[in-house]
């Protein structure tokens, strides 16, 4: 991934390295769980293993909702206050891309905050038409599905199929923007996302965390509100 809040100027020269935390355990499994889970999908889906897709869609359910509840309640690199920048920020990070000295972000840059949160959007929207939606033959129906209208769940099911490919659209960008840093400014994105730090240069405070009964709080909740869900959400009356 890309990254957050921090020094985005020049560092210092000569300046000794530091190793600082930037990405949380909460924010490393959400994320390699959902790189996982994505493919994992695409492929029961097109091999009719339509039990299987329900189940790990609604676990894609309760990770959307807790890295939701984390962009507000989780470690300063995780909000998205720290990474969802306004257009003048990103178009002066785009301004000095092509620039070798450029200083970096500690945590998600300007740009590409705004391409996790799309990610995050659109992943977002597929799960939730896929909870309305119905198979062509109305045999394996969703959580929700009993909340629409057959028309509305008809037409769930279409777009379902076609937002999958903003989906690979949105990662394409993604993986691209990792390969660019790896070889045009000599920055490996995906260590951090694996072990958690990073090597930065100059006087860099280091993010602030989140106590640890923040994340079980919003796993608790996260897993209750998937939990309703997948029982078809038991109290809401059906149209």
């Amino acid at each position: 991934m890309t990254r957050t809040g921090g020094p985005e100027g020049p560092q210092p020269a000569g300046s000794a390295p530091a190793k600082v935390r930037v990405w949380d355990p909460w924010v490393r499994l959400t994320h390699w769980s959902l790189v996982l889970l994505v493919p994992a999908l695409w492929l029961t889906a097109e091999k009719g293993f339509l039990s299987v897709h329900r189940t790990l869609g609604e676990v894609v359910v309760g990770l959307l909702l807790f890295r939701i509840y984390w962009g507000f309640a989780g470690s300063e690199t995780a909000r998205f206050a720290s990474f969802v920048k306004g257009p003048g920020a990103v178009v002066a990070y785009l301004k000095g891309l092509g620039s070798k000295t450029a200083g970096h972000a500690v945590g998600h840059n300007a740009a590409g905050g705004w391409s996790i949160l799309l990610m995050l959007l659109a992943i977002g929207v597929q799960v939730s038409l896929g909870l309305v939606a119905q198979d062509k033959d109305g045999l394996t129906v969703s959580p929700l599905t009993h909340l629409v209208p057959y028309a509305a769940s008809e037409a769930a099911r279409e777009w379902h199929e076609r937002v999958f490919f903003a989906i690979v659209a949105v990662v394409s960008l993604h993986v691209a923007a990792i390969v660019y840093y790896a070889f045009a400014k000599r920055e490996n994105l995906v260590r951090p996302m694996i072990w958690g730090w990073k090597l930065v240069s100059g006087p860099v405070a280091p993010p602030a965390a989140a106590p640890a009964w923040r994340a079980l709080l919003g796993a608790v909740l996260a897993a209750g509100l998937t939990w309703w869900v997948a029982l078809g959400a038991p109290g809401v009356p059906a149209p």
